[in-house]
């Protein structure tokens, strides 16, 4: 009897999760995001990273819809690729359910968050948080907890009211679980090789700031 119970009880449950809904407020973020097709900007990368001393790198970011997001630059690699991710590409990739966590205030926006948990193994992610400014239709944060390289918190600031697409990008991660090329770093980096093989976890931080933005549509 007892597992007739938990197997119908089981069905019940996955009934619920398939009929779940979508964020609505997600999903026309999501559209606004479809529509911009292409993105080119002029990019400044910062670090904080306790063991390397980085002075500021300059590159040029580019994205065409269905592609990676690709950064050039004659002095460094991207480090982590994650936090270009502006068009949510990662998080709609494969199925998923969200709830809804109420408001809360985030740098003096009152943020709709949800929770974003994937239904399919495929996704690199397990669980992710977002902070969406309704009024404005767009993303100000984010946690995403993935599988293999821990959690990452990116804060998103908009130049103005309107823009869809973020001017400055701040990226929290732990070190411990990122393989950074230390080799590729460029010129005038300097890299505290001791400080790696001390015990104990460690963050790191990535400042992105972007300029000359140019959007297709």
């Amino acid at each position: 009897m007892k597992r007739l119970y938990f197997l119908l009880l089981f069905f019940v449950s996955l009934n619920a999760v398939n009929g779940q809904e979508i964020d609505n407020d997600l999903l026309l973020i999501k559209r606004r995001m479809d529509s911009i097709k292409s993105y080119e900007a002029q990019i400044k990368l910062d670090v904080d990273i306790s063991f390397i001393n980085m002075p500021s790198k300059y590159g040029k970011v580019r994205y065409r819809q269905g592609e990676p997001t690709k950064v050039t630059s004659r002095d460094f690699i991207m480090l982590p690729k994650r936090g270009l991710d502006l068009t949510l590409n990662e998080l709609f990739e494969h199925p998923f359910i969200t709830v809804n966590r109420g408001q809360e205030n985030y740098k003096g926006v009152s943020c709709k968050v949800i929770n974003l948990i994937p239904t399919s193994s495929k996704s690199q992610f397990s669980i992710a948080t977002i902070f969406m400014d309704t009024s404005a239709k767009r993303i100000v944060k984010s946690e995403i907890s993935t599988k293999m390289e821990g959690v990452f918190t990116t804060s998103l600031n908009y130049k103005n009211d309107i823009d869809a697409l973020p001017t400055a990008i701040e990226v929290e991660f732990a070190v411990n679980n990122v393989k950074i090329p230390l080799r590729f770093l460029g010129k005038e980096t300097q890299v505290d090789r001791k400080a790696i093989k001390q015990e104990g976890s460690k963050s790191g931080k990535i400042f992105l700031t972007l300029s000359d933005v140019q959007i297709g549509r």
